[in-house]
């Protein structure tokens, strides 16, 4: 009996590990369906360039 009850105890942390790991997978899919991800990827995209424009005009 006390075998069994250090097996279960050996799997629960890889398990609870992989459980974990698949449930925050799951909520890295879901985007919100209004479309505001879209938006701020474009705006950041939008202020990388203005910076990049901005280094390049100071070093010359």
């Amino acid at each position: 009996m006390q075998s069994v009850l250090w097996g279960i105890a050996v799997l629960a942390c890889p398990a609870g590990m992989g459980l974990m790991m698949w449930l925050m997978m799951r909520g890295q899919r879901r985007a919100p369906a209004d479309g505001t991800s879209q938006e701020q990827v474009a705006q950041l995209r939008a202020e990388v360039e203005q910076l990049k424009s901005e280094r390049a005009k100071g070093a010359l």
